[in-house]
């Protein structure tokens, strides 16, 4: 009964440890730093499993390149794999970068209403940056959406693999096949070239579409500016 009665005890003072943080200035900002050196190493692990997906997704289409262009009999669907891999890296890239701004937007807010305040205190940048920061420690929801973080992986990144991709696969079935058609370079088992050129053709026009589709910007904490050194210049 005893046992019970101090877990009881100590459950409740567990409930009013933060409590008493939050009222306090000096334990907050003894506890602040503390959390934000987490966020960061957070934010820098999401960024490190990103870098990752887009060295193996280069990485792969470097060894697809080097093997269809080895010979001319290497077939040119080889390269339609390539985009077929691209387009699954993407995919894992495009959530990753989700669970990255995640992170990355808890320490601008921190930056932003803690540390800037403090260097010149003109306010902070959101007057309620704690319910909010509380609010989303609490219930962790994404800052972008997906077309979001697709449309900016594909201009940063990806948009250039593929490029790279089509050219090189228009290429292979033009330059490098003299002795066929292109239209019998292209083709798949059972499936024309035409249609097989129109089907990547369509998925070309989507992928420019999507990165330049004009989305509202969500992601917390990019650099953005007018122009270069402008901060120093007063």
């Amino acid at each position: 009964m005893d046992d019970d009665l101090g877990d009881s005890r100590l459950d409740r003072g567990d409930e009013e440890v933060g409590a008493e943080i939050a009222g306090d200035t000096d334990a907050l900002l003894g506890a602040l730093p503390h959390f934000y050196r987490g966020e960061v190493s957070q934010a820098n692990s999401a960024q490190d499993r990103i870098d990752r997906t887009t060295n193996w997704a280069i990485t792969l289409l470097a060894a697809l390149l080097s093997l269809v262009f080895a010979g001319p009999e290497m077939p040119a669907y080889l390269l339609l794999i390539a985009v077929a891999a691209l387009a699954a890296f993407l995919s894992y890239e495009v959530r990753r970068y989700r669970f990255y701004d995640m992170h990355r937007s808890r320490v601008r807010i921190v930056q932003e209403n803690v540390f800037a305040n403090a260097l010149s205190p003109e306010g902070a940048e959101h007057p309620e940056w704690r319910e909010e920061l509380s609010r989303d420690l609490r219930y962790p929801t994404f800052k972008v959406s997906v077309l979001e973080a697709l449309s900016r992986r594909l201009r940063r990144i990806y948009g250039l693999l593929f490029a790279v991709v089509g050219v090189a696969w228009v290429a292979k079935v033009t330059l490098f096949t003299p002795e066929n058609r292109w239209t019998e370079a292209a083709e798949l088992p059972g499936i024309p070239g035409v249609v097989v050129a129109g089907a990547l053709g369509a998925f070309y026009v989507a992928v420019f579409a999507l990165a330049l589709w004009p989305i509202e910007r969500q992601a917390k904490g990019e650099v953005h500016g007018e122009r270069v050194g402008e901060w120093k210049e007063e």
